[in-house]
């Protein structure tokens, strides 16, 4: 019997080289929206800590120009900390389309990967179908002869 041979070989070759893209490029997202969370989390400690200066020099006397400088730096704080919200928005839906393209990639690699066991259990039924009609053409002359050699059909 010749040897098994796929026909969508290349075609699983392509599905697989796509897949791995989509599972490196998702990965990449991954990273991504790993830091833009770490910086929104770095921004928003730094809003709290300031507002816990601003909150504790009330305490105390009432300086304008230190309130005035406090709520200008907070603004600018509150301003990064929207920015790096929007970033982790961003990152989450970049990362959302690098999942479906990671699992439709999957589902394509899988499909082929079905269809390749398929044509495999079939060629192994194939050979088992050969190779019992070879052992049943044995059986069969070895019988003949017997019969032949009784001398009952002669």
């Amino acid at each position: 019997m010749k040897k098994f041979r796929f026909p969508l070989r290349p075609v699983a070759i392509l599905r697989a080289h796509r897949h791995m893209r989509a599972s490196e490029a998702f990965a990449v997202a991954v990273h991504a929206y790993v830091r833009a969370e770490e910086h929104l989390a770095t921004q928003q400690l730094r809003r709290q800590e300031l507002e816990t200066v601003m909150h504790d020099g009330r305490r105390e006397i009432f300086q304008a120009v230190f309130e005035i400088s406090c709520w200008g730096a907070y603004r600018r704080v509150c301003a990064v900390e929207i920015m790096a919200e929007r970033g982790v928005s961003e990152a989450q839906a970049a990362l959302d389309e690098r999942r479906r393209q990671y699992l439709e990639a999957h589902r394509a690699v899988k499909v082929v990967e079905k269809l390749e066991e398929k044509a495999r259990a079939d060629y192994r039924l194939q050979g088992a179908r050969e190779a019992q009609l070879e052992l049943d053409e044995l059986a069969g002359q070895r019988g003949g002869r017997r019969l032949a050699n009784t001398g009952l059909f002669s």
